[in-house]
């Protein structure tokens, strides 16, 4: 193990040492070695591609970031992309259309997942490998021929004025019946109402703003 140590480093030296300097340094390191118990530790592969692969994932995060993504989106992205990466576990150059759609694919055999939650998932690979392109990490995104999953489009049931009512009668204080009256007028989430200010309420003009998806402000009447 010393002698392979010591010709690693005499290996560097081709460049900028001649022969005879290189001979000496070898005399050296060999008998400075005699005193020392050397180890070599082999670099593990699939460690060093899942390093690059999230050192790049967290430069694309940051990316996102400064676009003035929420950290809920943030998340979402690192979460799939991270997931992807580990299951595949190659270099991102190496990562090709059909490895990419039969990920998809296991994905939804194994999560048993809808096909909304399969396109959400493509949709976010796409975000990630375009980007990969932009910034020429890669030569073209290997998403561009995964076309958008179909999902078939279910006609929401809207509550009837019975069910309403017995919503009301669940109101136990006037708060509550106010919360519930704003949902049901404005149609507003429960994640925009949740982040509703007293400020961003106008009372003479029975309206409000609230910030939607993607820190967008809407007004409701």
């Amino acid at each position: 193990m010393r002698e392979l140590f010591v010709e690693k480093i005499i290996d560097t030296t081709e460049n900028f040492l001649d022969n005879n300097q290189r001979i000496k340094l070898k005399e050296i390191l060999t008998e400075i070695c005699l005193n020392y118990h050397i180890e070599i530790l082999e670099q593990n592969p699939k460690q060093e591609i899942q390093k690059n692969n999230i050192d790049i994932l967290n430069k694309f995060i940051s990316s996102k970031e400064i676009e003035g993504c929420s950290t809920k989106t943030l998340n979402y992205y690192r979460d799939n992309i991270n997931k992807m990466l580990n299951i595949i576990n190659l270099p991102i150059k190496e990562i090709t259309t059909e490895i990419l759609r039969n990920y998809l694919a296991d994905y939804k055999s194994n999560s048993r997942a809808g096909m909304v939650t399969i396109d959400n998932i493509r949709r976010t690979l796409s975000s990630f490998f375009a980007w990969l392109e932009n910034e020429d990490y890669i030569v073209k995104s290997p998403v561009r021929r995964i076309h958008k999953v179909k999902a078939t489009k279910k006609v929401k049931e809207t509550l009837t004025d019975e069910n309403l009512e017995k919503l009301r009668d669940t109101c136990s204080n006037v708060r509550d019946l106010a919360i519930l009256e704003l949902l049901i007028s404005t149609g507003m989430r429960v994640g925009e109402l949740t982040r509703l200010n007293i400020s961003d309420m106008n009372f003479q003009e029975r309206s409000c703003v609230v910030l939607g998806k993607g820190n967008s402000e809407r007004g409701l009447f």
